[in-house]
């Protein structure tokens, strides 16, 4: 027995972990030890990789690259392989993933499971629309190989599918040209929801990737930080060493309580806003910094201290996002509860693959909290309130605590989903929101 968690660090659990080593013999191992949930490098936030007291199956043992083309961009590798690892090989030969999401430190299979989205969902859409075959082990011992023409069904219940479908042994990807890991950058400090919506609605058809960071304690003129960026050519840019990421740091200890708190929040907040302000304007980026901050801060997840932190990420449709941003912003002003990583975007007007995805026309809000117990419960079941009004959704990769009644209704394909379950696959999330 093991004891794991995911990256909410919000209890640690003890599992029967069989690690996935040989994609041969994926089939014999999960039909031998289940019922159980892959887990790959435990970068969701809530239950939706944890089994306790039960099996999980660890992945990060199948990081082989099986076989790529130069001239095409497909990548045929194994599902523990991490993002990172295809970028930094893939990259400087002219091929980039299209789409990741706020961290590269994920598992190709994790990124399907959960059809994880980035900053240019308006371009590229979610990773499933770049997923072009599957090879997934069944608890029964069967082997089925996947893709969009032969098995449309299956691919759809597989891609943001949670991993409760079968264990992904290996994908083939199409990755996308690049001529230069640099991003030409805009950083437009703004202040007021409806200036954040007029950047993010103009930004759309010249700029491929957009986000912006919200001080959810600034009040009624709601101020940010807007941030824009479109990929650059060698030839535009001479090699320039201070633009090379650094070395990240680590957070090295969990404190007692969290770092993340009524006293150290809004001066926190007061002076990240002022710093990107002085930033304001164009300027250049290599796509690791840009594409994943909190890369270049290992552990982070430390600083919210022992009882651990929540993510509430949701998408409510276009047409009632100021509303409901504002809403929530007032429901978290009220609460006396505060987030400083407070993220604000809108989602393309395309809809993904998957029968259980994410993504969908509108806008998302994603904040963390610490757990502060009842009273962080509390604030959820407000913004619940507002999320089901709005008949939007939230985001299970992040989720630990959705009531069943919101997850029906934001995911209304859930009943064809059931028909393609591997019965011998459960998680703590498919028990608690799906009855197994």
């Amino acid at each position: 027995m093991k004891r794991m968690n995911a990256w909410g660090r919000l209890s640690y659990e003890l599992h029967h972990v069989q690690a996935l080593t040989d994609r041969t013999q994926v089939a014999p191992v999960v039909q031998a030890h289940q019922p159980g949930v892959a887990y790959g490098n435990g970068r969701s936030y809530g239950d939706v990789c944890l089994n306790p007291n039960g099996n999980v199956w660890h992945t990060t043992g199948l990081n082989k690259f099986i076989s790529f083309d130069e001239s095409t961009g497909r990548l045929v590798c194994e599902t523990g392989v991490l993002l990172r690892d295809i970028q930094r090989l893939l990259v400087p030969r002219g091929w980039m993933l299209p789409v990741t999401p706020g961290t590269q430190l994920i598992t190709v299979g994790g990124a399907i499971a959960n059809d994880v989205h980035g900053k240019n969902h308006h371009v590229f859409g979610s990773f499933g629309d770049h997923v072009v075959a599957l090879t997934l082990a069944k608890t029964s011992g069967e082997v089925c190989e996947l893709n969009w023409t032969q098995t449309p069904q299956a691919m759809r219940a597989t891609v943001g599918g949670l991993g409760l479908t079968g264990v992904m042994v290996s994908a083939e990807l199409q990755l996308r040209r690049v001529t230069s890991p640099w991003l030409h950058t805009q950083t437009l400090p703004y202040q007021g929801l409806s200036t954040f919506f007029e950047l993010a609605d103009s930004s759309e058809a010249e700029w491929e990737h957009t986000v912006s960071w919200v001080d959810c304690l600034s009040g009624q003129t709601t101020r940010g930080i807007f941030m824009r960026a479109n990929p650059m050519s060698d030839t535009e840019l001479e090699p320039r060493a201070d633009l090379q990421p650094t070395k990240p740091l680590t957070m090295p200890w969990v404190p007692p309580v969290s770092l993340v708190n009524g006293l150290s929040l809004k001066p926190f907040n007061w002076a990240y806003y002022q710093l990107q302000a002085m930033k304001q304007g164009d300027g250049v980026a290599h796509y690791e910094p840009f594409s994943y901050p909190l890369d270049n801060v290992l552990h982070w997840n430390r600083m919210y201290g022992l009882r651990g932190f929540y993510q509430y990420q949701c998408v409510v449709p276009r047409e009632v996002g100021p509303q409901a941003v504002q809403a929530m912003l007032d429901a978290i002003a009220d609460s006396g509860e505060g987030s400083f990583l407070a993220v604000l975007k809108t989602f393309g007007q395309r809809q993904a693959k998957g029968l259980l995805s994410f993504p969908q026309p509108g806008v998302t809000f994603a904040l963390d909290f610490p757990n502060r117990g009842a009273r962080t419960l509390k604030l959820f079941e407000r913004l619940d309130a507002i999320v089901r009004e709005a008949k939007g959704r939230l985001y299970m990769a992040k989720d630990a605590r959705m009531p069943r009644d919101l997850f029906e209704s934001g995911y209304p394909n859930l009943a064809e989903f059931l028909t393609h379950r591997d019965p011998g696959i459960s998680s703590a999330m498919s028990r608690r929101l799906m009855e197994f």
